[in-house]
């Protein structure tokens, strides 16, 4: 009697006996291989698996994956290399909760460089950007603070700038009842403030702001130069929502941070920039990665950083893939035009549905051990489920986090909604500050939009968000029967994972329906 063994990253074998395998009639759906072999682009939602057998808890399940051949995240979730996505704050919150974030190339090398610095110096439970003014600062620009970034205190420095010697802090109770408001910090800010070391560890400062009872804890170095701070309301937000998986670290020790570069020559000296900063990871972005200059930076960077993983991509093809991977790739970036503000498949007539092209990639790829980060069409967490059945390592996301208190931008109120903007690197408005070599763009003045701008809800903080969404996707494996990625492949591989197609109405009837009302929340 015929088996087929595999054991997934848990320790758990997945056995399927084939003289045990059920008749005909009591299989439902069809296997991965004949689903997708139709001639057919699906997307995710075109898709539905069927539920197997459970013999375990949720807690047993493992969502460990891979953004490349060496990096691995216990939260298979990387942030887009997108400028209103990640920055310095959301590429270290990333990587505190076990995931990666990816910082863009939408500025200068310098600017760049400095994210993944900042980023990689971040640690769980401090503000790493403090607001922070000089003592010839008014009580006018801490109002401005206030209506543009929601601060109410401001620490004071020697020159207004973190780094620098620390001198007081300014509160609300030191500046509401200033009637002139162009007073200098100077005069109203606290001198006496209760501080901790930068040696301290996280449990040490937070003794030290419970005692105080005070609602800022600045944190300093030896020579008492400001390098951080601890905030009371974060302290509370943290253990109401503990990190559920360990911090992504470097072989540095420090938290790992990814980084994007063109395909261009000029991108190589800002390469050189990302390594000196620290740069645990690079993806090519380009959004046809199947190109002479993506191949050709590969190349070098392969040779002139033979320690560096590179991602290459982005493909939808089974050909895409093999070029890449023959050229050297650590990783692939699969999708193209997917994106909720892509408009390359419309404009371009070119790209492939998600699911389809999660699929096909992730077949060949997976004979050569190279992950695939499945990047774009992520809207929910059954999303990631498909994409992580299907053969993806990880996922790449962008708009699913645009709205967090992470990304880069300010909040703002529109018909009664605290909304964050967020652009496609495809836009016009993306393209001018120079995205358009992603796209292939030359230096002509008419530029060719593959990318909307527009306007997302504000979704609270990653910290909260990124956890939730994991102990869904953790159930929605536990519906499957798999308890890890290496097994839940297992049983792609051998029929036992098994789905089919929707119509329009049966997704419909998915989703909620039939109610003239509802509300919807996430926490």
């Amino acid at each position: 009697m015929a088996s087929d063994k595999s054991m997934g990253m848990n320790g758990r074998v997945y056995e399927r006996v084939q003289g045990d395998a059920p008749n005909d009639d009591e299989l439902d759906g069809y296997p991965a291989a004949r689903l997708f072999s139709q001639g057919v682009s699906f997307t995710y939602d075109d898709v539905i698996l069927h539920p197997g057998f459970i013999d375990f808890s949720t807690d047993e399940v493992d969502l460990t994956g891979r953004v490349s051949k060496n990096i691995s995240v216990r939260v298979p979730v990387a942030s887009s290399p997108m400028d209103t996505v990640t920055e310095a704050n959301m590429a270290g919150t990333m990587a505190m909760v076990g995931a990666i974030g990816f910082v863009h190339y939408n500025n200068t090398s310098t600017e760049q460089a400095a994210h993944i610095r900042k980023a990689k110096q971040m640690r769980l439970g401090y503000v790493a950007d403090p607001a922070v003014l000089s003592p010839k600062s008014t009580v006018a620009d801490i109002d401005s603070l206030k209506s543009s970034k929601g601060f109410s205190s401001v620490l004071v420095t020697e020159d207004g700038q973190l780094g620098s010697r620390l001198l007081g802090v300014v509160t609300n109770r030191d500046t509401d009842f200033v009637a002139d408001r162009t007073t200098e910090l100077a005069e109203v800010m606290t001198t006496e403030v209760v501080t901790a070391s930068s040696t301290s560890s996280r449990q040490e400062a937070e003794a030290v702001l419970k005692s105080s009872k005070k609602s800022l804890l600045p944190i300093v170095n030896e020579q008492g130069e400001l390098v951080g701070l601890i905030c009371r309301t974060d302290v509370k937000r943290s253990l109401a929502y503990p990190v559920s998986a360990e911090p992504t670290l470097g072989k540095d020790g420090k938290l790992a941070v990814g980084a994007a570069v063109g395909t261009r020559d000029g991108d190589k000296a800002r390469l050189e920039h990302l390594v000196q900063a620290g740069v645990n990871v690079v993806v090519l972005d380009s959004s046809q990665g199947d190109s002479t200059y993506a191949l050709n930076m590969l190349s070098f960077v392969k040779k002139a950083y033979p320690e560096l993983d590179v991602i290459a991509g982005n493909v939808v093809t089974s050909r895409q893939a093999r070029h890449l991977i023959e050229a050297g790739a650590d990783g692939l970036r699969v999708g193209m035009g997917s994106g909720s503000i892509c408009t390359t498949q419309e404009v371009c007539a070119v790209g492939r549905g998600q699911a389809t092209a999660v699929y096909q990639t992730a077949k060949l790829a997976s004979t050569f051990d190279v992950p695939i980060i499945a990047d774009g069409g992520i809207s929910n967490s059954g999303h990631i489920v498909k994409a992580l059945t299907l053969g993806a390592s990880s996922v790449m996301v962008g708009s699913f986090l645009a709205g967090t208190e992470e990304a880069p931008g300010d909040y703002f109120f529109q018909d009664g909604q605290r909304l964050k903007k967020y652009r496609g690197m495809g836009s016009l408005e993306a393209q001018a500050k120079g995205s358009d070599t992603r796209y292939l763009g030359d230096q002509s003045k008419l530029k060719i939009a593959q990318g909307v701008a527009g306007y997302v809800a504000d979704k609270g903080s990653v910290r909260r968000l990124v956890p939730y969404t994991m102990h869904a996707v953790k159930q929605g494996f536990q519906d499957l029967g798999a308890s890890d990625l290496p097994g839940v492949w297992a049983m792609l591989r051998n029929g036992e994972i098994r789905g089919e197609t929707r119509t329009g109405a049966a997704q419909v009837e998915g989703g909620v329906h039939g109610l003239v009302s509802y509300e919807k929340k996430r926490f």
